[in-house]
């Protein structure tokens, strides 16, 4: 289906040139998915052609399996464009990449039987509930209702959070996840939000629906069945670079907007273009500067975290706590980028299709995900301290 190289720089060149293949129809999509609430199928059916949903699919169900430095780049490069593709294609490439590795190989066999490679969201948060099916041991009965599945309405199979039975664990169950074809769940119409409106992020819910066996996977305490270092990235590893990427991308076309508009636009009582006035001068070179120093810091902690599953092993826990705080940095960073240059446009930025005002809504949407909360300082700031096993039993 796609022919992707095996090396490293060139798998990043195919993807990064993908991405620039659709980008045309990208952005020519983007007023469609505002008012669509999703987006166009037009984009989706792009996206899915050119590979890009399948950037972290195994090469044994036909993916590219890209490091994770070059998804921050590829999620960067399409969030440039527009922020709801880039959040869709993070949200359905983990979606399809996960079920490909760790699902049971029955299970992987129907799913991505005979080169099928399906459309996917995931949905992580562990809303759904499990009753084992009685006497028979074959599958489970699954009940629950799962917040922002974004992309669903294009999607053909759901990945979503469940909470497992589970003597042995303190909380008496464990987090596992279920799979299933996304006919069999109702998708609830409640996405009407301020920003990120294109990805059509609605709730989905199942109503006691069997689940076989073959289609419930572990992603936290299990290895992958498939492909390689890659998934040995772990929670929040896996996901976590996804979020630096869109940050740098949103931050990116913000300051570069405000720098095209700065350099014609006047204030009323001021001969002078913006561009020309030093107080501006001054903050538009601090946040280029702060941006630049953001992204290498992300690429070379990822980079890093990349090396160590490259040997065969999984990142310590002080790794995953320093990659999740590294992506709420980034987050900050490029909230700041885009507030202040969505002020210095002034009042013309506020209209509707305005990118400042759409790069605004979209990066405090984006920002307010669990994966980026200030949780992520305190677990970083516990591994620097060497108290985390101390607050762990408190």
């Amino acid at each position: 289906m796609w022919d992707f190289p095996y090396g490293r720089e060139e798998k990043k060149k195919y993807l990064l040139d993908a991405v620039v293949s659709v980008k045309d129809i990208v952005a020519l999509g983007g007023e469609e998915s505002n008012k669509l609430g999703t987006l166009p199928q037009e984009t989706v059916d792009a996206l899915y052609k050119a590979g890009l949903f399948a950037m972290k699919l195994p090469r044994e169900a036909g993916g590219a399996e890209a490091d994770p430095v070059t998804q921050i780049e590829v999620i960067e490069a399409l969030s440039y464009i527009n922020a709801s593709v880039g959040w869709c294609v993070m949200i359905g490439a983990t979606a399809v990449g996960w079920p490909a590795a760790f699902l049971p190989e029955k299970g992987f066999n129907i799913a991505f039987g005979e080169g099928v490679v399906p459309k996917c969201v995931t949905v992580s948060l562990p809303a759904g509930s499990t009753e084992l099916i009685e006497n028979t041991g074959d599958g489970y009965v699954v009940t629950g209702r799962w917040p922002y599945a974004s992309g669903a309405r294009h999607s053909e199979w759901i990945g979503a959070g469940i909470r497992m039975p589970d003597e042995n664990s303190e909380l008496g169950w464990k987090q596992m996840y279920a799979f299933f074809p996304t006919k069999q769940a109702t998708i609830h119409d409640n996405w009407d939000v301020v920003g990120l409106r294109g990805t059509g992020s609605c709730d989905v819910s199942l109503d006691k629906t069997f689940v076989p066996s073959e289609f419930i996977y572990d992603v936290v305490d299990s290895r992958n069945l498939r492909g390689g270092p890659l998934y040995l990235l772990g929670r929040p590893g896996f996901v976590i670079n996804e979020h630096a990427g869109l940050a740098l991308g949103i931050a990116r076309r913000a300051l570069d907007e405000i720098v095209k508009i700065a350099k014609s636009k006047r204030r009323r009582i001021d001969p002078n273009t913006i561009a020309e006035r030093s107080v501006f001068q001054r903050v538009v070179g601090e946040l280029d500067l702060k941006l630049r120093a953001t992204r290498h810091l992300c690429l070379d902690v990822f980079e890093n975290a990349w090396n160590t599953v490259s040997t065969g092993e999984v990142p310590s826990h002080e790794q995953q706590n320093e990659m999740r705080a590294t992506s709420l940095y980034a987050t900050e960073i490029a909230l700041d980028v885009v507030t202040k240059a969505f002020r210095y446009a002034g009042g013309s930025a506020l209209h509707e299709g305005q990118v400042l005002q759409e790069c605004l809504r979209d990066m405090n949407a984006a920002a307010q995900h669990f994966m980026v909360t200030d949780a992520a300082y305190e677990s970083h700031g516990q591994t620097l301290l060497d108290i985390s096993e101390t607050l762990a039993k408190v």
